[in-house]
Parts: structure tokens; C-alpha cells; sequence
């Protein structure tokens, strides 16, 4: 990944590139997260603003602080599930690849 892309703090997941277990594995859990904390967002704004959520913020006839609301809930909940799902993918990935706790065998003739 470039210095550039890590300065300003993303990380892009590309299939083309990257095509290891682990990276299939993270890609999938963050994009299934993702969706999931789409519609908890759009089920959230619905029940606390009476309202649905605005279809393009950057339309001039949704009011700022609608538009902002809008990107900053749905930022912050985006991102951070993607990262709880990443870091969940790792986990998992993780022990698998440790697997169980074995004693080393004795290499002693007697």
C-alpha cells in the first residue's frame, strides 16, 4: 500500500491484489457489517428524527444540519463497524492459524 493512501488513514481492501484467506475473510466481514450497520442506521435516523433519511445530503433543499447529522451518524457507525468486524476477522484468523495448544514431543532415545 502506497505512503500516500496510509497518510491519509485509509485502508482499501482490493480483491485484485490481495487475494490471501485472511484478506477474503476481512473483505467479507467488513462488507457484511457494513450492511448490516447501514439499515441500523437508516432504522435509527428513522426513529429518532420522525423522518427518512435524506437520499443525497448534498441536495440543496435537505437542510445543513440534516446533512450533517445524516453523514456524521452514518460515518462514525459505518467505520466503526468495519473495524469491530476486522479486527473480529483477525481474531478468528488468528487462533485458527495457532490452532490448539500442543506439548512439543520429546526427541529423548530413553
Amino acid at each position: 500500500m502506497s505512503r500516500d493512501r496510509q497518510s491519509r488513514g485509509f485502508q482499501v481492501f482490493d480483491l485484485m491484489t490481495n487475494l490471501t484467506a485472511d484478506g477474503i475473510v476481512r473483505g467479507l466481514a467488513a462488507a457484511g457489517a457494513m450492511f448490516v450497520a447501514r439499515r441500523t442506521v437508516i432504522i435509527l435516523w428513522r426513529t429518532i428524527s420522525g423522518k427518512e433519511p435524506p437520499l443525497n445530503p448534498e441536495d440543496p433543499q435537505v437542510s445543513l444540519p440534516e446533512a450533517v447529522g445524516w453523514a456524521a451518524l452514518t460515518a462514525a457507525t459505518m467505520q466503526t463497524a468495519r473495524l469491530l468486524a476486522i479486527r473480529a476477522a483477525d481474531s478468528r484468523n488468528s487462533r485458527m492459524r495457532s490452532g490448539p495448544e500442543r506439548e512439543p514431543a520429546s526427541t529423548a532415545d530413553g
